[in-house]
């Protein structure tokens, strides 16, 4: 089957569904993650036994930072180990879940905003690979990831996302995998396995954070520059904290906003997770 003829047959099975696909937005934190059984992973797993299986997954991930917008569209993506100075058995991890070209389509169709690349070269990064693998070990999923468009400002981020509302519809789970506050310069390295140190204005940062997503006043966090000294300290670079804009930009009116993984970690990164719907 060509690949016009599997977008237009995967647009028709992609029927509409009574309830929206719940929306989340996940802190990923260090890729130990991906191989460690600890309260993060352990509830990454839950999560997805309390939501709706999905038809496929689609990952915004930090890791993927590229010059205009761009989806994976391969039928099988690689499983990327974009770090270092870690376990070989880290390094051994592949999560071999399919790619779904058509769905791949289907999401460039939808954005109007944007000119988007069918991408053939990336794969699934650590941002995608090391949350989905706990959440859907099995692998029989598809996953894709969309790309954050480095040369663009956070509203037009909040606003591409908003296009991607159908997929919602339609059984497919949209992640947002970055951090709220994410400063690698100051974390505390020994403090890494107390789970819940976070430097006041850390802590502070992610609290102002949490207010405006449950009041759903999203312009303070779209213009998070404006919110004093402690969010350029949470945001000193954006690609961890963009994602999360993407969630937020996929709220419907109706949705409730939840909390999970609402912990600080090394002092200056907290793993602060999001559910919308």
């Amino acid at each position: 089957m060509n690949s016009l003829s599997a977008f237009n047959k995967f647009t028709r099975d992609l029927k509409e569904q009574e309830q929206l696909m719940p929306v989340l937005f996940i802190g990923h934190g260090s890729p130990m993650n991906g191989i460690e059984d600890n309260e993060f992973s352990r509830r990454w797993s839950q999560m997805a036994k309390e939501i709706p299986v999905p038809k496929a997954v689609l990952v915004v991930s930090a890791h993927w930072f590229s010059q205009g917008t761009q989806v994976t569209a391969m039928d099988f993506p690689e499983t990327i180990h974009d770090f270092g100075g870690f376990p070989k058995e880290l390094f051994d991890v592949q999560y071999k879940a399919p790619g779904n070209p058509a769905l791949a389509m289907e999401t460039a169709s939808l954005i109007h905003s944007a000119h988007v690349e069918l991408n053939h070269d990336w794969g699934l990064d650590h941002g995608a690979w090391t949350v989905i693998k706990h959440m859907y070990p099995e692998a029989n999923i598809p996953v894709l990831q969309l790309s954050i468009d480095y040369s663009k400002g956070p509203q037009y981020h909040f606003d591409l996302a908003s296009e991607l509302f159908e997929l919602r519809k339609k059984g497919i789970l949209i992640i947002g995998s970055g951090n709220m506050v994410h400063n690698l310069r100051m974390v505390a390295w020994d403090k890494m396995n107390e789970p819940g140190f976070g430097y006041d204005w850390a802590l502070k940062m992610n609290d102002t954070f949490k207010h405006f997503i449950s009041a759903g006043d999203f312009q303070p966090l779209i213009h998070y520059e404006k919110l004093g000294m402690e969010s350029k300290l949470a945001i000193p670079t954006p690609e961890h904290y963009l994602p999360l804009l993407y969630a937020l930009g996929l709220k419907g009116n109706k949705d409730e906003i939840s909390f999970f993984n609402d912990k600080a970690v090394a002092g200056s990164l907290t793993m602060t997770s999001v559910k919308i719907g």
